[in-house]
């Protein structure tokens, strides 16, 4: 696939993302992993092996220091990665540590919250190792997509989950929700403010132009509609029990700010992937969109993170206003919206095109823009 060359300076990896595990214990619905476009993450190697851990470890100490980071967030994912256990989990976060040192290093889990249990969370947070929880809401919204291989829902097991780390702030990172139109919005928000999480990101399905989101009516905009009404109940507390990421980007971007996460904004892209066999892959999400769309034929056995740098597809993403279509570029909140999430933009052989999730992008964008220009002309007035 042709892509046109970045015309700035490459900007180093600051985020990086180690799959462990490649296996998981679920089977959601919506999973980029085994469900979308790529699903050869089936035959990855199920652990990341010793030698594959000791290369990732010596690549990522040489681009910290040769680009004299001051910190470095180091995710270790999946699959689901608790699958490998704790005390595993809680040596690689030494290693790691050691590794990049002084730099230091915010080191966390993403799980599914099913493995959790009192004793695993007290290794992790001995180990000083945030864990960030995936949970769609209340019980009903949740077991819709996020289930067992057998069909039983997941609540149960990720609820007892959550009570654990309530009791210990210290190592509780926040919960992920994938939108579901079929949800009550401000009910979702509710139910996930119940596990008093210190932060809650809302992620849009992983869809794209040849394969469509699923839209509720014949109008779209749905999904702009359901974040507008959550970022209401949100916005309007009386005292913020939270933190909401997306919201928060949205309103840092809108008063002149720049974003940390590539979803919006223009950013350039600061995560890379290394696989369970030491390949060095795109963010992952990026499987939603065609089989290969990750790869970049390099491995921490023969090659730098600076070489990943270079590789066209990373160097486009982080090119800002000119890896946009055209369509945006004229678009009055493209530096805001910044195009969208990139996988969310492929339609068969490119990703130079508006997201499919454009309209409630622009929708969401025009709300929250709104609400502030209102809060800010109130205080001018006073």
């Amino acid at each position: 696939m042709a892509h046109r060359p970045a015309p700035t300076r490459p900007v180093p990896f600051s985020e990086f993302i180690l799959k462990v595990h490649s296996r998981c214990n679920l089977a959601c619905d919506y999973c980029y992993m085994y469900e979308l476009a790529d699903r050869r993450a089936r035959t990855d190697p199920p652990l990341m092996s010793p030698e594959v851990f000791d290369h990732t470890c010596r690549r990522l100490a040489e681009h910290v220091h040769t680009h004299g980071l001051a910190a470095a967030r180091i995710v270790l994912h999946g699959g689901e990665p608790l699958l490998a256990g704790a005390p595993a989990l809680a040596r690689m976060a030494e290693r790691l540590r050691a590794a990049v040192s002084p730099a230091s290093a915010r080191i966390s889990v993403q799980t599914n919250g099913t493995l959790l249990d009192e004793r695993a969370l007290a290794v992790l947070a001995e180990a000083g190792v945030l864990v960030g929880v995936s949970l769609d809401g209340d019980r009903r919204s949740n077991d819709r997509h996020r289930r067992y291989a057998s069909g039983r829902g997941s609540f149960d097991a990720v609820e007892r989950a959550l009570r654990l780390l309530a009791g210990r702030p210290e190592a509780y990172a926040g919960i992920l929700c994938v939108v579901d139109l079929d949800a009550d919005p401000r009910g979702t928000y509710q139910a996930l403010l119940a596990h008093r999480p210190p932060m809650v990101d809302f992620l849009l399905p992983h869809a794209n132009w040849e394969t469509p989101p699923r839209r509720v009516g014949p109008a779209e905009g749905g999904y702009g509609r359901w974040l507008a009404d959550a970022f209401d109940a949100w916005y309007d507390a009386p005292v913020r029990l939270t933190r909401v990421r997306l919201f928060e980007e949205l309103l840092n971007l809108l008063l002149g700010g720049q974003s940390r996460t590539e979803s919006v904004g223009l950013s350039p892209v600061a995560a890379v992937v290394v696989n369970t066999d030491g390949g060095y892959e795109q963010v992952d999400t990026l499987r939603s969109s065609y089989p290969g769309a990750v790869d970049t034929a390099l491995t921490v056995f023969d090659d730098t993170f600076d070489d990943v740098l270079r590789h066209p597809a990373v160097a486009i993403r982080q090119a800002g206003v000119a890896a946009l279509a055209a369509e945006c570029r004229r678009c009055p909140v493209h530096q805001v919206c910044g195009g969208g999430n990139y996988p969310h933009r492929y339609r068969a052989g490119s990703f130079t095109n508006p997201s499919v999730y454009c309209a409630d992008l622009r929708l969401l964008i025009a709300h929250v823009s709104s609400r502030l220009r209102a809060d800010l002309a109130g205080l001018r007035g006073g």
